[in-house]
């Protein structure tokens, strides 16, 4: 009698699922290195004073767009070391790093600014609850 694949229908779809996925997460991150490339020539044309009249928020408005690309990269990166898992760290940093932005970006309203700064303190206790070793064994 000849053996019956073990694979049920559901275990089919979803590793069909992952493997759409994983190619799309791949083309995703090829995007991102696009505009990381481009983040990194309007960082040059900045730091070399190529175009005149930038001032020194859009030199760090333009650094801290570039850490979030970069950021976007290593997570999807991460996502295929650790097996097809996004880690929650990785969540947190890209979010402190956006509120950063935000900050920079949109200093002028003080109570917005400080809004955005308790954000950032509460993704900091997030931060160190999702680094504990009690959530690490979940």
């Amino acid at each position: 009698m000849p053996k019956i694949s073990q694979i049920t229908q559901p275990q089919l779809l979803a590793k069909t699922m992952k493997k759409l996925l994983s190619f799309m997460l791949l083309t995703l991150a090829i995007i991102l290195l696009l505009f990381l490339l481009k983040e990194t020539w309007i960082l040059i044309t900045i730091l070399l004073k190529i175009h005149p009249g930038h001032d020194g928020y859009e030199m760090i408005e333009a650094i801290i767009i570039w850490f979030l690309y970069f950021e976007f990269i290593a997570l999807i990166a991460k996502y295929f070391e650790s097996k097809f898992h996004f880690p929650l760290r990785y969540f947190i940093y890209i979010g402190i790093t956006a509120i950063i932005r935000l900050i920079i970006v949109d200093h002028d309203k003080h109570m917005a600014t400080l809004i955005y700064a308790l954000a950032i303190l509460v993704l900091l206790g997030a931060l160190y609850i999702a680094n504990t070793s009690l959530l690490k064994r979940l």
